[in-house]
């Protein structure tokens, strides 16, 4: 990987994408889907919050779909809001705020007080569920009426344990021969960026908020279904799902 100077910060957006498609080969389906949502339940300018938006997965793919969307992103890591800064730098449809999403008045912060659609991708699953389910309280009073949450992530159902085990052994086979082929992991991608002049300072300090690995759970869509309309959903269910993640839709 070459510095941020060299090449801009699109080669960091393509290498991140890279390193998360090892993990799920299905992430660009997902991410269709998702939009495929947006547009039946608000249109083709929706003002949408991109919730632990990282570098701006979600964001780029929606403003190349909808060029008339606003995009508000949040985050609380400060290496992938950085990239997220410099690939979306001078672009008024974007706004990009630091939050920790376990923060009680973390919605205080944001430039609207309601949203046509809250996204979000691989990320709640560092949240407990106790933690989740205050978040997705918050959530509701962000969302419209008539407007949606999507939540694409790893959803585990535990009652299918044989199941589980063979979808997990082919794909860890699979990876697995990605890695002799060159793809690159998590830990070897941030290894990379620590080493980057523009991005070192900002991993070093990404590491001391959240440390090596996920402290959170990963329940059923069930669970995220149960809870989203207990917390003031009036439908939800998934819309889409690969052998080992699901993209849960809930309409306020």
């Amino acid at each position: 990987m070459t510095t941020t100077t060299d090449t801009g910060w699109q080669a960091w957006q393509e290498s991140w994408d890279r390193q998360q498609e090892w993990y799920m080969p299905d992430r660009e389906e997902r991410f269709r889907v998702m939009l495929d949502m947006v547009e039946a339940f608000t249109g083709p300018e929706p003002r949408v919050l991109d919730l632990a938006c990282g570098t701006g997965s979600i964001t780029a793919r929606l403003l190349a779909r909808f060029p008339n969307a606003t995009s508000t992103g949040v985050d609380l890591d400060p290496a992938l809001l950085t990239i997220a800064r410099g690939t979306f730098a001078g672009d008024g449809r974007v706004t990009l705020v630091e939050a920790d999403l376990k923060d009680r008045d973390w919605t205080a912060r944001l430039p609207y007080d309601t949203y046509d659609a809250v996204l979000t991708a691989t990320a709640l699953h560092w949240l407990r569920t106790d933690a989740l389910d205050a978040l997705y309280g918050r959530i509701a009073g962000l969302v419209r009426y008539g407007g949606v949450f999507l939540n694409a992530d790893h959803m585990i159902d535990d009652s299918t344990p044989r199941i589980n085990a063979a979808e997990s052994t082919l794909r860890h086979t699979r990876m697995d021969q990605a890695m002799r082929d060159g793809a690159l992991d998590w830990a070897e991608w941030w290894a990379r960026a620590a080493e980057d002049p523009v991005l070192a300072a900002p991993t070093a300090r990404r590491f001391e908020i959240y440390g090596s690995h996920a402290d959170g759970e990963t329940p059923s869509a069930a669970w995220h279904a149960r809870t989203l309309r207990a917390r003031g959903f009036g439908e939800a269910r998934p819309v889409w799902c690969s052998p080992s993640d699901t993209l849960l839709l809930a309409l306020k």
